[in-house]
């Protein structure tokens, strides 16, 4: 437990704590102000408490998350005789997440019929190239 306790942990020790609280007070303060006669505020005081479990929630996760790469990082190395086959795939225990994997590349082949020609498309290029070959040209004088 104390990796829990390096700086950076202490930090977001610190960041849960002082964010917990100022939520917590967000949501008391909109609760004297809801009191108070401010109807919009009972929406708010009932927000800003759900931002503070979500902080707690998600530091909660970290926690967890860092407790269980210590705990793999401190299990010996496997025996490579206990290793499956290069040709059998892993067993997925349950609950486990899925090996991400390289993506699969796929060949284009070019299509091997003739490419059907398109009368707008050459016209276009045709009044491009007309605008090319004549710079000081507008293009109301394209006799095409």
């Amino acid at each position: 437990m104390r990796w829990l306790w390096t700086p950076a942990w202490i930090a977001r020790h610190v960041a849960m704590v002082v964010l917990v609280v100022g939520f917590l007070g967000l949501g008391w303060w909109q609760v004297s102000r809801a009191a108070a006669g401010n109807s919009i505020s009972w929406g708010y005081a009932v927000e800003w408490p759900v931002f503070a479990g979500f902080v707690v929630y998600v530091w909660w996760r970290e926690v967890r998350l860092a407790r269980r790469k210590a705990a793999a990082a401190a299990e010996p190395p496997a025996d490579p005789a206990d290793a499956p086959t290069a040709g059998a795939p892993p067993a997925v225990a349950a609950g486990s997440r899925p090996a991400v994997r390289r993506p699969v590349r796929v060949a284009r082949v070019p299509a091997a019929s003739e490419p059907v020609e398109d009368r707008d498309l050459a016209a276009y290029n045709d009044y491009l190239s007309w605008l090319n070959a004549n710079p000081g040209a507008r293009p109301g004088d394209y006799p095409g």
